[in-house]
């Protein structure tokens, strides 16, 4: 696999012009519009999230991902992630296999347990049975995705025997990742079901994750399999200075982590608590040459083939979304395929 760069949202409820936050309709043209521009930019890979929370419009990341799929036609689009926990499978599936083949085999599916958890009393499950929820799915769909005729059983759902499930995929299939917070145990999963791994980096320093990669390969190597692609998702804003993007991101991103937090327990963020996630953390946030530096540092480090980085930050408006993907596609891949590629040639 060749070094994949992509973009990624939420549909962050992001503010317009006039200070107003927008109607969750608007955002979701806008995501829409941004995907667009970033294919034209040369981004690799556009991601959506899935969320059920007032403050994210996408709820259904693969209907977003159609209609993008109808504009575009050279980039791989997917989710980032699928909640499959409070999912049924089958329904998932369909729904990326229809995406799949409008799309002309260009998308794919990150699976993950998500980290909110609205989505479980809105379907009816119990947070109880968090760990066999996501367990048991995984299983069906990583069967669905390999055979055409499935037979599954397990305490989740209807069993299934000798199951064809439509529209079926083509011969090249549907590349589909698992999403990984920073467990050990999801990281010897994602082997177990011989998947490609996506590291979810929202805070320290990446390099902390080492473990977590050199985990995958002990375990391909104990199983005598092969290693799949591992990709980093985290989050980066761009603009034409250091400090531009840190002055126009701030205030912004303080809204959306101290929302969060306040639902979480954790205190206020502080600008110096900002500053060294960018200076030393997981923020990709600068100017191109900044950003790129930091992005090649972490894909050396942690020995990569895909970085997407999350470029809506709660209420941070669409014109300075729009700027960062054009800024991310012009300049900033340009760059870290160059920096790639000379530590390869050293």
């Amino acid at each position: 696999m060749t070094l994949s760069l992509g973009l990624g949202t939420f549909g962050d409820i992001s503010h317009g012009l006039s200070g107003q936050p927008l109607r969750h309709d608007e955002v979701l043209r806008n995501v829409v519009a941004e995907g667009v521009l970033a294919e034209q930019v040369g981004v690799d890979h556009f991601g959506i999230g899935e969320h059920h929370r007032e403050d994210f419009a996408v709820s259904s990341p693969e209907t977003v991902l159609a209609a993008l799929a109808a504009r575009t036609s050279r980039m791989t689009i997917g989710s980032a992630v699928t909640v499959l926990s409070s999912d049924d499978p089958v329904r998932v599936f369909q729904r990326f296999s229809t995406l799949n083949a409008i799309a002309d085999g260009r998308a794919e599916a990150i699976l993950g347990r998500g980290s909110f958890t609205e989505s479980f009393p809105l379907f009816g499950l119990n947070l109880q049975q968090y760990e066999i929820l996501f367990e048991e799915k995984l299983d069906l769909f990583v069967k669905l995705l390999r055979e055409d005729r499935v037979t599954w059983s397990g305490q989740t759902r209807a069993a299934l025997s000798d199951q064809g499930v439509y529209p079926t995929l083509p011969p090249q299939g549907l590349s589909a990742w698992i999403g990984v917070g920073g467990s050990p145990e999801s990281v010897v999963r994602a082997v177990r079901h011989d998947l490609p791994m996506m590291l979810a980096i929202i805070g320290g320093d990446p390099r902390r994750f080492r473990p977590f990669v050199d985990l995958y390969h002990r375990a391909y190597d104990q199983i005598g399999g092969t290693p799949k692609p591992l990709g980093v998702h985290s989050m980066g804003f761009v603009a034409e200075t250091d400090e531009a993007a840190r002055e126009t991101l701030y205030p912004h991103y303080k809204a959306m982590m101290d929302k969060i937090g306040g639902e979480r327990g954790w205190p206020p963020l502080s600008r110096d608590r900002f500053i060294a996630e960018v200076e030393g953390g997981a923020l990709n946030v600068g100017s191109p040459e900044t950003v790129a530096r930091k992005i090649a540092g972490t894909i050396k480090a942690l020995g990569l083939q895909r970085f997407d980085m999350k470029y809506s930050h709660g209420t941070l408006p669409h014109e300075d979304m729009c700027r960062t993907i054009e800024l991310y596609g012009t300049r900033v891949i340009p760059m870290v395929r160059d920096m790639i590629a000379g530590a390869a040639a050293a």
